[in-house]
């Protein structure tokens, strides 16, 4: 084997057989020193024993870390025209490969314009809907701009035309005409999926890269108790304490304290939104949402049944309470069992007061269920979490969500610490029994802790939030 320096002496892809450097050699870093030389092995070379053929970068300066003080190095000598017959041929770099073929159905529209003035200057934007809901606005020259990055990204895609430039003022039949040709290529292109679900689409469909005053409002569709839903402007980056601010309700609805938005995750779980959510956000994250239309709903945020007892004679609140209860009990949230039939008949005859106070000795009313999840305390199975006034429940499930007959309640006297790990992907609290030493339990769900974090629900302050 010869020997040469980092620093200097033959080129070392010159001499045959074994290189050996001090990783130090005359001061200089080799890692530093080498890594231009050593990136560019080919068949048949190795370091430190390790075969390098058409290794990255990376891995051949992690092998000369991993060598500490000395580096060997293996190199084949051959004359360049057989070095070129070994290598495969270089490829040009040309564009990534995507997969135009996959389909989805998109229901993006453009139904309005709106003319804006702004710092003096006057011009339209296009009101662009996802399944009826508001996204954003956007002026024409942002759909060019938009254009010319997708065709630079997806440079192998036949993209439909884009509705031409006019150099004069449009007529309100030439704006209505750019709207339908802009929301049909915003159609064609949402359709094929990997454009669609591209991040230049996402970032193009989530904000607008200029805030005109009075066209960051928009519309938040919000889904009722009673299956109806209502309609709030607001500010797009407005928080949930905001948006409550707007109230959602009916006029003249004194209710707004019993409720609060959730979101809807899917059939069977809506989780509270934090009050500094941006409802907004949520609209572009759900193209489609398990309520048609709207990714938000109104859900009693009530859980002393005394408290709910007195607003008997508020029909509005009654008809609310009612129809949330009848969901719950469909979904199998609250327990009717051997009361279903009387139930079922109260139900037919719309009799919701005495329907409700039936209902509220049943295992499961005020309850809120959390889908279920890992915990700690569990080797094999999952836990399913439930929140009432009087406890904090676990139940035993199977990994698929079948439940099985174990339950633990936790009195919330016995909960004595509870917080959130770092990312908020977990919610973990400390219960002390009877005499027994504290534990930690920790459950892996992103769900539990914001609502907990709020209050405890036996505490009064809970009902008040």
């Amino acid at each position: 084997g010869s020997h040469t320096q980092a620093g200097g002496g033959p080129d070392p892809w010159e001499v045959h057989g074994n290189l050996e450097f001090s990783v130090l050699s005359n001061g200089v870093n080799v890692e530093g020193a080498m890594h231009k030389q050593v990136v560019g092995l080919i068949h048949g070379n190795s370091l430190n024993g390790v075969n390098v053929e058409g290794a990255t970068h990376k891995q051949v300066v992690d092998l000369i870390r991993a060598g500490e003080k000395e580096l060997v190095l293996t190199v084949l000598s051959v004359p360049p025209h057989e070095a070129e017959s070994l290598e495969p041929p270089e490829e040009p770099l040309g564009p990534p490969f995507y997969d135009y073929s996959e389909k989805q159905a998109v229901p993006i529209s453009i139904p309005t314009y709106k003319h804006v003035e702004q710092s003096g200057e006057k011009f339209v934007v296009y009101n662009v809907y996802m399944a009826g809901r508001q996204l954003c606005s956007k002026r024409y020259r942002e759909f060019a701009i938009l254009h010319q990055n997708l065709k630079r990204e997806f440079a192998n895609f036949t993209f439909p035309r884009l509705p031409g430039k006019w150099p004069f003022s449009l007529s309100e039949q030439q704006l209505d005409a750019r709207r339908r040709g802009l929301e049909e290529y915003l159609e064609k292109v949402c359709s094929i999926r990997v454009i669609g679900e591209s991040d230049i689409m996402q970032e193009f469909l989530s904000e607008s890269d200029e805030n005109y005053n009075g066209v960051s409002d928009v519309e938040l569709r919000v889904a009722l108790p009673d299956v109806t839903t209502v309609t709030v402007r607001v500010k797009k980056n407005s928080t949930t304490d905001q948006v409550y601010q707007v109230s959602p309700f009916p006029p003249g609805i004194g209710v707004a304290n019993y409720f609060t938005l959730f979101k809807v995750i899917n059939h069977s779980f809506t989780p509270l939104l934090a009050p500094n959510e941006f409802p907004h956000k949520l609209y572009v994250q759900n193209y489609t949402s398990a309520v048609p239309g709207t990714c938000l709903t109104l859900r009693k945020w009530l859980f002393t049944t005394e408290e709910e007892a007195l607003l008997n004679d508020n029909d509005l609140a009654v008809a609310y309470f009612f129809h949330q209860a009848v969901d719950d009990v469909k979904k199998g949230y609250i327990k009717a069992e051997e009361k279903s039939y009387q139930l079922q008949k109260l139900c037919e005859q719309r009799k919701m007061v005495m329907y409700l106070t039936m209902l509220r000795t049943c295992e499961g009313y005020n309850e809120i269920t959390f889908p279920h999840c890992s915990c700690d305390s569990r080797r094999k199975g999952h836990v399913i979490s439930a929140i009432s006034i009087r406890h904090f429940k676990l139940h035993a499930c199977t990994e698929e969500g079948q439940l099985e007959n174990q339950v633990i309640a936790f009195q919330w006297e016995e909960m004595q610490r509870w917080d959130t790990d770092e990312e908020g992907m977990a919610f973990c609290f400390e219960y002390a029994r009877a005499e027994k030493k504290p534990r930690w339990v920790k459950i892996f769900t992103p769900y539990v802790s914001g609502l907990v974090l709020h209050g405890i629900p036996s505490d009064p302050a809970w009902n008040s939030l």
